[in-house]
């Protein structure tokens, strides 16, 4: 067996950089993950970077099952929200970062589930 393997890959552990609640979405990088705990400023917690996921999703995206999404940073109180994406990414969004599990048209404060794909997001 090999001596190489740290872990698993679907957590990584943080330091939070402000007031973190459990099940928000968090940018680690290049990295769209969900927040599995609450966390103060300063603490560690960790954050699920696979998986499918329900993230809150911005009322007018219209969001294609299969399509990819990008987290508009400024949407949701400056905790992100899901995006299609057709957006012109501004700073601290990330674009890319998962697959929608299934399609939702305009609505109003609703969740969408995705699907997280490390190392595919880019971080504008």
């Amino acid at each position: 067996m090999s001596n190489t393997r740290v872990q698993n890959g679907r957590r990584i552990t943080v330091t939070a950089g402000g007031a973190i609640v459990s099940g928000q979405p968090v940018v680690v990088g290049d990295i769209v993950g969900v927040a599995m705990t609450d966390a103060a400023n300063g603490e560690d917690f960790e954050v699920a970077v696979s998986e499918v996921h329900n993230l809150p999703k911005l009322d007018a995206a219209v969001i294609a099952q299969g399509e990819k999404v990008a987290l508009d940073i400024s949407a949701g109180g400056g905790l992100g929200e899901v995006d299609d994406q057709s957006i012109t990414p501004a700073a601290g969004d990330v674009t890319n970062f998962g697959i929608a599990w299934e399609g939702k048209g305009a609505t109003t404060g609703e969740s969408i589930a995705v699907l997280l794909t490390p190392g595919t997001g880019v971080l504008n």
